[in-house]
């Protein structure tokens, strides 16, 4: 069982905010992301676009966002349980929630902020009868260990920047590399979409298009897939693995049975003073809540996931006065003991 101060579903840049405000009033937090990495929809979809409305970055890429806000809360050691759904809670006789996720990784919090961006990532799958009976049997979604893939055969299918960016690394990885897309031209960075021209004209990646994968076959796991190409005989490639990557649809998923006041998919909140939901104690932040005049900003999530933890804190602490504190002057101590602060000033005579 895990134990934290805050849960928080979702590592989108709101969740992952909301463990520095966190840290700043001394309280651990646990973040549950059905995605095998941090970062949400910015790491999975757009990690090298450039964002333009982050305050004090005239423009930052997606990733790189991602990589400061994981740098930030590093020092309050935030605990992830990744790859893993949160289906159900409970409350329990003493106040303290209980979430249990798809694999039963059971999470015990003293509150719950839900952060879960346009809600929980599913795959976009392919239309094929028997898919069900290949997934993670050699038919993957995500690229969670790169090193499952070292030696074998893989084919990737998708013509977006995930296809892309994957195509290249697993080409130094895979013994062979197959992209195919339903169309000759691809939609993403254009350095990736060079990486791949180039790596293709080495050898090293082999590209059919227009082309579309039709079925998987084999005897209990994938061996082999069907090519269509426009205007030509279907054919079979023998692959270990076989990646579709056609991008990921929001879905509000199990916590839409919660007994939440759900809004056109959104959890409505009481925005007036903390974003805390219709049950008390568990809170949404960011684009997966909504309230009169509600704006899907990141700018608006981090303001939302710091009202959201002082409200947690006096929760914690009732009776107890928080004194504002600027960490230009306090400076940031972390969970782990480091500290940061601003240089001291020093009394000196200048002869």
């Amino acid at each position: 069982m895990i134990t934290t101060d805050i849960l928080i579903i979702g590592a989108g840049p709101t969740g992952l905010f909301a463990v520095f405000e966190a840290g700043l009033l001394k309280m651990k937090c646990h973040i549950i992301d059905a995605l095998p990495q941090p970062g949400g929809q910015l790491a999975e979809l757009y990690p090298k676009k450039p964002i333009f409305d982050i305050p004090g970055y005239p423009s930052v890429n997606a990733g790189e966002l991602v990589d400061n806000l994981m740098e930030q809360i590093k020092q309050f050691q935030p605990g992830f349980t990744l790859g893993e759904t949160a289906v159900s809670y409970t409350k329990t006789e003493d106040d303290w929630f209980e979430v249990i996720t798809n694999k039963g990784t059971v999470h015990r919090a003293k509150a719950i902020a839900i952060a879960g961006g346009l809600g929980t990532f599913e795959p976009r799958k392919p239309t094929m009868e028997n898919i069900a009976d290949y997934e993670e049997k050699g038919l993957e979604y995500f690229v969670k260990e790169p090193e499952n893939f070292r030696g074998k055969k893989v084919v990737i299918a998708g013509g977006g920047d995930s296809a892309l960016d994957w195509s290249v690394f697993l080409s130094n990885v895979a013994s062979e590399v197959t992209l195919i897309h339903r169309r000759n031209e691809f939609r993403g960075a254009l350095d990736s979409v060079e990486k791949v021209q180039e790596l293709k004209d080495q050898g090293k990646i082999k590209l059919i298009t227009p082309a579309e994968v039709t079925a998987i076959k084999g005897d209990g796991k994938v061996e082999a897939i069907t090519v269509q190409i426009d205007g030509q005989e279907a054919f079979d490639i023998e692959t270990d693995y076989f990646i579709p990557l056609f991008g990921l649809t929001p879905k509000l998923g199990p916590i839409g049975n919660w007994g939440l006041n759900i809004e056109k998919n959104a959890i409505v909140v009481n925005n007036a003073l903390d974003y805390q939901t219709n049950i008390d104690g568990i809170y949404a932040i960011g684009d997966i809540n909504t309230y009169p005049g509600k704006l899907k900003l990141i700018l608006c999530g981090f303001h939302e996931a710091t009202l959201m933890c002082q409200s947690v804190y006096n929760r914690l602490n009732p009776g107890k006065k928080f004194v504002l504190k600027y960490t230009t002057v306090s400076g940031v101590d972390g969970f782990d003991g480091s500290r940061k602060e601003a240089e001291k000033a020093v009394v000196k005579k200048i002869d």
